[in-house]
């Protein structure tokens, strides 16, 4: 992906979030809302006063909340793998009891129970060396990270008035055996956003990017090719990271 951008004239920045990568942690609750400031103030350190903004599943969140703090820092949004609604009083519980296991046990039994709900089945069979990087991304993740992450997203809102209220072109991309982001999920974005595509995906889970590379890439190169080329810069939501 940098090398197919970097021909087409972008600068790619794909910084760790917090808690994240090589990045250090926030303490017990890091929101949404924290990281999108982050990413924010990141773009003030760099002199950078619009970019596209993308991000996959808990990035893709991250990215709508950027939209909600500064959507004149947004030029165009790339959303993939993930949905506006709000957590759910069950969805709570559950990322909040996760959270707790994460930090009793570590990250080595939730990475292999996650791993066939973050790739399709035939992705794991026909390309066990992207298997294997998600797993190890998942594994070496730190569990007070992901902890962190997860009990912020317990407290996630409601995107839907931010992506509607939003008026420039965005991307959506999500595959059709994805465990957590449904067609119903895919085809609300596309009606909210009232300046996107849809790029519907068939035997892809919830990797797209690393899944169907070549078709995402094409799919972004197409996108990335509607702006004008004063400033052209993709900022990505998250790196190294796993939140499921």
């Amino acid at each position: 992906m940098p090398l197919t951008l970097a021909r087409l004239g972008w600068r790619l920045l794909a910084p760790d979030l917090r808690g994240y990568g090589a990045t250090p942690g926030g303490g017990e609750k890091v929101t949404l809302e924290i990281f999108a400031r982050d990413l924010i103030a990141l773009l003030d350190h760099l002199g950078v006063d619009q970019a596209v903004v993308a991000g996959l599943s808990m990035g893709g969140q991250i990215a709508m909340e950027i939209c909600r703090l500064a959507p004149a820092r947004v030029k165009g949004l790339v959303l993939a793998a993930t949905f506006p609604q709000a957590e759910t009083a069950r969805g709570k519980e559950q990322r909040i009891a996760a959270a707790e296991r994460l930090l009793k046990e570590g990250m080595a039994g939730y990475a292999a129970e996650t791993l066939p709900k973050m790739l399709a089945t035939r992705s794991i069979q026909s390309a066990p060396q992207t298997a294997e990087h998600v797993h190890r991304m998942m594994r070496e993740t730190s569990a007070a990270g992901a902890a962190a992450a997860l009990r912020g997203r317990a407290e996630r809102p409601d995107y839907s008035g931010v992506l509607e209220r939003f008026e420039r072109p965005a991307l959506i991309v999500v595959g059709d055996e994805d465990s957590f982001t449904t067609r119903q999920d895919a085809d609300r974005m596309r009606t909210l956003l009232r300046d996107s595509q849809l790029l519907w995906l068939t035997g892809v889970g919830h990797m797209p990017n690393l899944e169907q590379p070549e078709q995402f890439n094409t799919a972004l190169a197409g996108f990335l090719s509607r702006f004008d080329q004063v400033t052209k810069i993709v900022a990505g939501c998250s790196r190294r990271s796993f939140s499921a």
